[in-house]
């Protein structure tokens, strides 16, 4: 059974941890080194940081970053979902972002934007099983270790923030 529990610093090396298996996998994000607890931690809003616990260990987490410091997107945020690579395909990362999408509501969020390798096909479904929709493909965007990649956009609007 997957428990649900507000991310703190004390989960900063689980979290890292997991961080660091995407990274790893080259299809999760254009990082190539794990942060520091604090770099990481300012990148996060305060609010909507989930961990996902099984059997007392930490399998994954969910968080939003802003998309900007201007005060009229102060509702846009990006997401964040990472699962432990011993732990995917287990409904764990559905789980986070059903609960990551309740979360940026009650925290005033009305658009959600997620930017996903284009390889990543799994993260494209679940994000559009989960009521996103695509807005936009960004060829060629950033190198990673020196090969080009291209990225997908896909936005959730809210149907109770914003209206």
């Amino acid at each position: 059974m997957i428990s649900l529990l507000p991310m703190l610093q004390e989960h900063a090396g689980p979290v890292l941890e997991i961080y660091g298996h995407g990274i790893a996998s080259g299809m999760a994000t254009f990082e190539t080194e794990v942060p520091r607890w604090e770099m990481f931690d300012r990148k996060y809003l305060p609010h909507s940081r989930i961990i996902a616990i099984i059997d007392n260990q930490p399998v994954g987490w969910a968080a939003l970053s802003p998309v900007s410091t201007r005060t009229c997107y102060r509702g846009v945020a990006e997401v964040s979902v990472y699962v432990h690579q011993q732990h995917q395909r287990k409904g764990i990362g559905r789980t986070l972002l059903v609960e990551l999408i309740d979360a940026s509501e009650r925290n005033g969020i009305w658009s959600l934007l997620s930017v996903i390798h284009e390889e990543n096909r799994a993260s494209i479904h679940l994000h559009e099983q989960c009521g996103f929709r695509y807005i936009g493909y960004r060829e060629r965007i950033a190198q990673l270790h020196g090969v080009w990649r291209s990225t997908v956009m896909l936005e959730k609007r809210s149907k109770l923030v914003g209206q």
